[in-house]
């Protein structure tokens, strides 16, 4: 297996378009800054935090739905529309700054990792308790976190004892499913508004200068920028890959894996790698490096696409995945390529962007 993962690395590597290869030193074309940072907050942030907070709000209607009528139709519907929203949670997750970071939204739309399994030990608790204050959406956010998110709500639909969402009409479970539906509405409904608001976050991005809260001048901004999409890089392979499958020869835990209950773990790996590519390619990106060093986010963007691929292809049942020698290779595949994706944004691209020498986010700088 080792010679299948290491000979498909070696065709990836060797397939990036030719013009990777050019040694030629990139420079910073800072006249194109500003058209960037608008193109990062109108055509990838705004839309993305909008698209949850409409795919959470039809969750909501789902649950609702189920509730007052449960039937297996219904709960298929509300099944499906849990789906939409963790794909559309997992395209904007990368951007983990400004207003997702504050209030503790970040962790009350995702807890995770969550080793210790604090959500679903307290989540288990008020379903044998229950306790109607966590059936509104305006008491459960007053809560620990680890209750009222994404996955919280896939306990519910998925979790032992889900089958009792079809026995009764407005039972205590599918109402605080339903709550944890309009809370995660709500959350991105304050997400969407406060990047909407034009004098707000999104025009701290679009215009760094001294008196600016977030960025004092255009390389605080191209820090924050190119921070977006390592960590978003990072995240995945150490918080997502690495917390089930370390590689050929170590321990597997299928069951630490996210929304390995739904089926949704790799459907939601291929989010953030989708969300890292659009964010390059909205936002124009390469429009920062001059015409002949273009060819670090074509090569990035080639890496992308493999990832994007594979993660799409890998078994969606985690107990396969990490049992199946076919299904390993896939996910080698991913934790070596993923490695390759951080060292091309970090080292590559943020040497371009003149973040290179003595600067790397891998080490929190």
């Amino acid at each position: 297996m080792k010679s299948l993962v290491r000979s498909i690395a070696i065709l990836l590597l060797v397939s990036l378009p030719a013009a990777a290869q050019e040694t030629s030193t990139p420079t910073l074309q800072r006249d194109a800054i500003s058209g960037v940072l608008e193109k990062v907050v109108d055509r990838f942030i705004r839309p993305g935090y909008r698209d949850f907070r409409d795919k959470a709000g039809n969750f909501e209607d789902a649950m609702q739905a189920l509730c007052a009528v449960p039937s297996q139709e219904q709960l298929t519907a509300a099944r499906g529309a849990f789906v939409n929203t963790v794909e559309a949670w997992s395209k904007i997750e990368i951007v983990r700054v400004g207003p997702a970071i504050e209030a503790n939204r970040f962790e009350r739309i995702l807890f995770y990792p969550d080793r210790k399994s604090t959500g679903l030990k307290q989540v288990q608790a008020l379903l044998a308790k229950p306790d109607e204050s966590a059936t509104r959406a305006e008491t459960l956010r007053e809560k620990s976190v680890a209750m009222q998110g994404l996955g919280a709500a896939e306990f519910v639909l998925y979790g032992t004892g889900s089958n009792t969402l079809l026995e009764e009409a407005r039972g205590f479970r599918c109402r605080y499913g339903a709550a944890i539906a309009g809370n995660l509405k709500h959350l991105g409904s304050e997400l969407a508004a406060e990047w909407d608001e034009p004098n707000g976050v999104q025009d701290a991005w679009k215009h760094p200068g001294a008196d600016n809260p977030y960025f004092r001048d255009d390389r605080e901004a191209m820090t924050a920028l190119l921070g977006i999409l390592v960590h978003g890089a990072e995240a995945v392979r150490d918080q997502r890959i690495e917390t089930f499958y370390k590689g050929e020869d170590a321990k597997t835990s299928p069951r630490q894996a996210i929304f390995w209950r739904s089926g949704l773990t790799f459907a939601s790996i291929r989010g953030n790698f989708e969300g890292i590519r659009t964010l390059i390619d909205q936002s124009d990106m390469q429009e920062l490096l001059d015409p002949d060093s273009r060819s670090i986010v074509t090569s990035i963007d080639f890496v992308l696409k493999s990832l994007i691929r594979t993660a799409g292809a890998v078994s969606p049942d985690i107990e396969t995945a990490v049992a199946s020698p076919e299904e390993r290779s896939r996910l080698d595949f991913l934790l070596l390529n993923s490695k390759d994706l951080i060292l091309r944004l970090n080292d590559d691209f943020g040497g371009a962007l003149g973040l290179g020498a003595g600067f790397s986010f891998s080490d929190g700088d």
